[in-house]
């Protein structure tokens, strides 16, 4: 019992310092990423790892982007790619990076916000004959999000749609 309380007290030593190397990287990571980009936010990932969330806003254009804390800064992570259409609507362009690393949750919800923060009620994508191989994936994600999805299995292509009411 002596032994396993040993690597327990070990393994809490390893994860406090992997927390700590994450932390500095954290800080370094900030510095640069503040220069071109608004920094909105930290998150932790589902593995636990800490990540800068950050955006771009450039004419109708919104890009939400993550770094890991991992690893050194080097350009984003991921990102969602979104368009402002109008007053009322935010089209999803593409989402990049990374799938099940808890990367895409956390830059819907800083979309969401954002289109909050301006009063802009609707989300909107779609769902292209390139995404289908992993339409299964995808649909799980987006109603985990609250998305309405429209599918149309025959043309291989859908619609997604969130509404802030």
């Amino acid at each position: 019992m002596l032994l396993l309380g040993q690597e327990q007290d070990k393994e809490t030593k390893l994860d406090r310092n992997e927390l700590e190397f994450q932390l500095l990287r954290m800080q370094n990571d900030m510095k640069q990423i503040a220069k071109s980009y608004d920094v909105i936010g930290v998150d932790q990932t589902k593995d636990d790892n800490l990540v800068i969330v950050y955006k771009s806003e450039q004419l109708d254009q919104c890009k939400i982007m993550i770094n890991d804390c991992e690893s050194r800064y080097d350009g984003w992570d991921f990102s969602i790619d979104a368009v402002y259409e109008d007053g009322n609507t935010l089209h999803i362009g593409d989402i990049k990076g990374p799938a099940n690393k808890g990367y895409g949750s956390i830059c819907m919800h800083y979309l969401k916000e954002t289109a909050s923060d301006k009063n802009i009620p609707t989300i909107k994508g779609d769902i292209a004959k390139r995404d289908w191989g992993h339409v299964e994936r995808l649909i799980h994600f987006y109603e985990k999000h609250n998305f309405a999805i429209e599918l149309d299995p025959e043309n291989k292509c859908g619609k997604i749609e969130w509404n802030d009411f």
